[in-house]
């Protein structure tokens, strides 16, 4: 892809996710995800329908009127964002691959996020740590983070959820929110996410397409793991090969579910064909 091709995507998904956070997610992003605590900002002359407990009485004694001391949210808060970008993300049989509808997402928190002033941070992952972009503030740097999910070509095609999670452990010392996406076709994460999830405020977004699920019946028919690069024969017209494949796909969701659920991390399914919009929103609310 050349520069101004990649510009020129950079700048689409920018108009339609900026559209989405400042009209849509800003205030519902502030809502769910509160600063640290209040902070002092001002006194001033009490009005009528003031809090009595917040009236400063040394101030009030020296001047002989009432005041009122003013806080405000300490709203000082990064947002990471881990992106799965092994081989398996670059599936789609609707209108979009999972990469482009993971990148729409993470753009659209990325903006939410510096609407309130916010620190965003990039991880991408495969079965290694790609690439980390540190937390810091501003439209520019989100539009680094756009380009990178767009254009970044990774060394490995595999997953590994520990890897990256245990990477989040190591470089954020202080609480941030997190949010981790994947098709989450990965196993035996419990450990580190529950330590991940103690320390951050952790949701998992699983973005996936409705015929992954199972292999329809097409006979003997070669296929490529996008994430090993092997190419093997299979033989789709066996049940017993549907099945076991059916089997492999519902643990790994199941897995997904129950294991951030327990962590007391949040969920979210994303498919393809369905509005991210839609499911993002009510998870704000019911969070708020």
């Amino acid at each position: 892809m050349n520069t101004k091709e990649l510009l020129k995507k950079v700048r689409k998904i920018e108009i339609k996710t900026r559209r989405l956070s400042d009209h849509i997610f800003g205030g519902e992003y502030h809502s769910t995800f509160k600063g640290r605590g209040m902070t002092f900002s001002e006194v001033r002359q009490y009005q009528f329908g003031d809090d009595v407990r917040s009236i400063d009485w040394n101030v009030t004694a020296r001047y002989n009127e009432p005041f009122v001391k003013v806080f405000e949210e300490e709203r000082e808060l990064t947002m990471m964002l881990l992106v799965d970008i092994s081989g398996s993300e670059f599936f789609g049989t609707q209108q979009q691959f999972k990469n482009e509808v993971v990148t729409e997402i993470a753009a659209t928190l990325a903006f939410s996020a510096t609407q309130n002033n916010d620190k965003i941070g990039l991880i991408l992952f495969t079965d290694q740590i790609e690439l980390y972009i540190p937390p810091k503030k501003g439209r520019s740097h989100v539009l680094r983070i756009i380009r990178e999910l767009i254009e970044f070509s990774p060394e490995h095609s595999g997953t590994n959820v520990n890897e990256a999670l245990r990477f989040l452990s190591s470089v954020m010392k202080k609480r941030a929110i997190v949010f981790m996406l994947s098709d989450f076709m990965d196993s035996d994460y419990e450990k580190t996410l529950k330590i991940a999830s103690k320390k951050h405020d952790l949701t998992g977004i699983r973005v996936y397409d409705r015929h992954e699920k199972s292999l329809p019946n097409l006979g003997m028919v070669q296929m490529k793991d996008e994430e090993s690069g092997e190419m093997m024969l299979v033989n789709t017209a066996s049940k017993k090969v549907r099945r076991g494949y059916e089997n492999f796909y519902n643990d790994r969701v199941k897995e997904f579910n129950e294991t951030f659920t327990k962590a007391g991390a949040g969920v979210i399914n994303c498919r393809l064909d369905q509005s991210y919009v839609r499911k993002l929103l009510g998870y704000f609310k019911r969070r708020a």
